[in-house]
């Protein structure tokens, strides 16, 4: 076999072999509050656990009440004991209704991804 098909046939069963690490993505694992659940008072902050650690520089959340509007939140930071969830403090307390959250991470590896779901605060 000539070098450079050997070297790309070690490359291929190395990353067969890990899958994990050729394909990480930091991945929504937990919510709180939950993706789609309903919560008696309004939470303090949203809590994003993902699958592996987020660079908080890059990572974060934007909230939207149902009709539209955005609302006001702290700035995201990593758990100290946890370097895979994502922390937002919320500026201010949340009205009756349904939330949108809209997340970005950015994996310690620097793979992005991004999502949404909501959840309702209750009257």
């Amino acid at each position: 076999m000539m070098p450079h098909k050997l070297a790309l046939a070690f490359a291929a069963a190395c990353a067969l072999a890990n899958p994990s690490a050729a394909f990480a993505h930091a991945l929504l694992k937990k919510a709180t509050p939950a993706v789609g659940g309903t919560v008696a008072a309004s939470p303090s902050e949203i809590r994003l656990t993902f699958s592996e650690g987020v660079e908080p520089s890059f990572s974060g959340i934007t909230l939207v009440a149902q009709a539209g509007a955005s609302v006001p939140l702290g700035k995201s930071s990593v758990d100290p004991n946890d370097p895979a969830t994502l922390i937002t403090p919320l500026s201010e307390p949340l009205k009756p209704g349904v939330y949108i959250v809209h997340w970005r991470a950015v994996a310690v590896d620097t793979h992005k991804t991004q999502g949404a779901f909501q959840f309702t605060v209750q009257p």
